[in-house]
């Protein structure tokens, strides 16, 4: 006699996520004791030994709530008696930038990082479901996000794909129904339905309301939505990355002519790409900076320089846009006083602190 249809289905969802691997490779599985990361790490436990892998696990401890060590450590036992090898728990600080969710997820993933290259793990699987998937559509809905955005989240991110998500196809309530046939009880964490947070409210308001007006089967509709979002977006993507050589100007920076020639959907996204090789941390690179980048190459009236974060100056001369620290004088040529110049070709790689000068600074709005 088999396992029942949930654990199966998440058996399944894991070997396909590990099907790239070599005998003896290590994997980790991200486990919060939550009910999604700990099907998904029993789930681990018997598919990993099965492909010749090992299969071991990490929780992190954010310290935000009382007891979180003892809770930790309760995780860290529970998953060794599963037969999981190496299992760290690994305590972090989370700051205050970007608020306390986006503090939190880089906080752990820095941890999870350097725990990774430590033990010398292939990949970290994380148990991000169908409904988170939903959820972060529904989220970027609210934010009036692009494509990008409404793509939700990768099964794949990171160098070499480090970070699998091989539950993105499979709801909430199997890895829960997987718990209760594995014999282990989840914890649940009160955050995840404190009103105070956004995806909180979703979850336990919106999501629900959704469903009452249009029907059953909402998070399964917005997780195909992010899926096929995702597919056109890498195309895109891919188009831009060629683009952007294409489009390299003879001085350095990139051709006016050439990018307005180009789809408005290439051309945005080739603006970006520049921008983020110029040195514009991707995190606070908004569509309003791209949108204002955009501007110079199809309604130029000669405005002047634009600020993105960084600090990375963007300039219009000579039928180019230079990206690079300062903003370059009318002529294309660096200011007299001396301070670095454009990107000159190289679009800013080893950009740092420049010249503020006089041009516009474009505010973020979230994306």
């Amino acid at each position: 006699m088999g396992p029942v249809p949930a654990v199966a289905a998440i058996r399944l969802a894991v070997r396909h996520a590990l099907k790239d691997h070599q005998p003896g490779d290590l994997v980790l599985v991200a486990c919060s004791g939550g009910a999604d990361s700990l099907a998904l790490a029993c789930a681990g436990a018997f598919v990993a030994p099965r492909l010749g892998l090992r299969c071991g696990a990490v929780t992190v401890d954010h310290r935000l709530q009382e007891g979180s060590a003892r809770r930790a450590d309760e995780v860290v036992r529970l998953l060794r008696q599963r037969g999981l090898d190496p299992v760290e728990s690994v305590a972090v600080t989370v700051g205050r930038d970007g608020g306390p969710e986006a503090a939190a997820r880089t906080a752990r993933y820095q941890a999870l990082d350097q725990l990774a290259d430590r033990l010398g793990a292939r990949s970290v699987l994380l148990g991000h479901t169908r409904d988170d998937q939903a959820e972060t559509v529904l989220l970027g809905l609210a934010r009036g996000s692009g494509a990008r955005s409404l793509a939700g989240m990768p099964a794949r991110f990171g160098p070499g794909d480090r970070y699998r998500r091989p539950l993105l196809e499979i709801s909430r309530t199997v890895t829960e129904d997987a718990c209760l046939a594995e014999g282990v009880v989840p914890w649940r964490d009160p955050h995840n339905a404190d009103p105070a947070y956004t995806r909180s409210r979703i979850r336990h308001q919106l999501l629900p309301a959704i469903q009452d007006v249009l029907g059953p089967g909402m998070p399964e509709a917005l997780a195909r939505t992010a899926r096929m979002l995702r597919e056109d977006t890498e195309a895109l993507d891919h188009w831009a990355a060629r683009a952007l050589e294409e489009c390299r100007h003879v001085k350095g920076g990139l051709d006016a002519n050439c990018l307005a020639a180009l789809p408005t959907a290439v051309r945005r996204r080739v603006i970006r790409l520049a921008a983020l090789r110029s040195g514009a941390p991707a995190g606070t690179l908004a569509a309003v900076h791209i949108e204002a980048v955009d501007a110079l190459v199809t309604n130029w009236r000669g405005q002047g320089p634009l600020h993105l974060p960084g600090p990375v100056v963007v300039h219009r001369a000579d039928g180019r846009l230079a990206f690079g620290e300062q903003a370059l004088g009318e002529s294309g040529t660096a200011p007299a006083h001396g301070a670095r110049g454009g990107d000159g070709g190289a679009l800013g790689e080893d950009s740092g602190s420049g010249g503020k000068g006089n041009g516009k600074r474009c505010t973020p709005t979230p994306v």
